[in-house]
């Protein structure tokens, strides 16, 4: 591989980033900058790239899992989650920091989008929190921080995009998303408790009576048995997980519409229209993502890369360090979507060397890639939160550093302990 293809991929790539581009757009235009350069191919090879990388079964679950995410979003499960949550356990201390994180990993298991759940929870906790005495910057940081679980536990748009390119199996990945994913919400639990936990200015909940339980939990059912369905289907081989979407998108629509009737038919448009443009950012990103690492695999860079970084990682745990390394970093200024298709060609090669289970390692990635969506400059749930909670990015990157220490803490403990990941899904039934 000549060095020089190398500099001008992803010094072009740099170039536009720097330019304030479109992601999707830096990739396209750095790739297509490289195969007229070289002549690597004609570029008739372009559409036949872009059809390929969206004509796949297993991507059609990304839309109905948008879709299915927005009709329950939009719905006031949320609102009862919290609501079952707060008189369960709001009068411990720092109890609605932890009613924040246990309801940010049930609503995981509806949205699979970490914005998505920083904002649909926030909206509800975060004036909550500051009302009760909680420091503003750290609601906010907090919420971002449990935001980023919903790309772990399952359903999750970043397991599935992983799955398709690394080309393992996607309900192995689900399963193998939940315990990491509990594990960093205790890893949340600590800080919150150490922050907030013994704070004079913050006011307990009222306990909730035995009364006041049941009647939360029926009225929080419904959005309970929403991951229970989807995950209950994949894990007893009942469906794959297209049709778990399907399914996810049918659930919403009674749920919505019959059941707690917060949507009204008018609402449908204005949802698959939001539907339909997330699915399309999503799908121009993968096409974009899927024509630069055909080009990373074509040009010889992704080989080369991969050699370079097994001469410097001599044994799985210097690699291990070192790839989470790389995508820590990585996660700070690009998003999880593009990240897959870049960095994957010249790190499955070395995974596979190094003997690493490939559901095990779609699983230390996507760890990084939600911490990545709570680092700076590039930390989507961030921005959310500092919308919702009307705060500086400059206050929140400070408040959210000691939730970040915490899931790197996980992180460790998810990448040397296989099994934590990879324990349940000896017992899935796979499609």
């Amino acid at each position: 591989m000549d060095s020089s293809v190398a500099l001008l991929l992803f010094g072009g790539f740099a170039v536009m980033m720097a330019c304030n581009l479109p992601i999707a757009v830096s990739l396209g235009f750095s790739s297509v900058l490289v195969i007229w350069a070289v002549d690597l191919a004609p570029l008739q090879v372009l559409p036949q790239q872009l059809f390929s990388a969206t004509d796949s079964w297993t991507l059609l679950a990304v839309p109905f899992f948008i879709l299915a995410g927005n009709l329950l979003a939009k719905t006031a499960i949320s609102a009862r989650l919290v609501r079952l949550a707060s008189v369960v356990v709001g009068q411990f201390p720092a109890g609605l920091g932890m009613v924040a994180i246990i309801v940010s990993i049930f609503f995981a298991g509806i949205s699979g989008s970490g914005p998505a759940d920083t904002a649909a929870l926030g909206a509800i906790l975060i004036p909550a929190m500051v009302k009760a005495g909680y420091n503003k910057n750290f609601s906010g940081a907090l919420m971002a921080a449990g935001g980023g679980i919903g790309i772990i536990i399952p359903p999750s748009i970043a397991l599935l995009i992983y799955g398709v390119v690394a080309n393992a199996s996607i309900s192995k990945l689900f399963i193998a998303g939940i315990l990491p994913g509990i594990l960093i919400g205790l890893s949340l639990f600590v800080v919150v408790y150490l922050r907030c936990g013994r704070d004079p200015n913050i006011r307990p909940e009222k306990r909730g009576s035995l009364r006041d339980i049941a009647i939360a939990l029926k009225d929080a059912i419904w959005g309970l048995l929403a991951p229970v369905i989807i995950l209950g289907g994949i894990y007893g081989g009942i469906f794959t997980a297209t049709e778990a979407a399907v399914v996810a998108v049918v659930y919403g629509v009674l749920v919505g519409f019959f059941i707690h009737r917060d949507l009204k038919w008018r609402d449908l448009p204005e949802i698959l229209v939001d539907s339909g443009m997330t699915s399309g950012v999503v799908m121009i990103l993968v096409c974009t993502a899927s024509v630069f690492a055909w080009v990373l695999n074509t040009t010889g860079i992704a080989a080369a890369g991969a050699a370079s970084l097994m001469g410097v990682a001599s044994g799985k745990v210097i690699g291990l360090l070192l790839i989470n390394a790389i995508l820590i970093v990585a996660g700070c200024f690009m998003d999880a979507i593009s990240i897959f298709y870049v960095f994957l060609p010249i790190l499955l090669p070395v995974v596979k060397a190094l003997g690493i289970d490939l559901v095990h390692f779609g699983v230390i990635m996507t760890v990084n890639l939600a911490i990545g969506q709570i680092t700076p400059p590039v930390g989507v749930n961030l921005f959310v939160a500092c919308g919702i909670a009307r705060i500086s990015m400059k206050e929140i990157s400070r408040a959210v550093l000691p939730l970040v220490g915490a899931q790197a803490a996980a992180l460790l403990i998810i990448s040397f302990w296989p099994d934590l990941s990879l324990w349940l899904t000896r017992f899935v039934k796979t499609l």
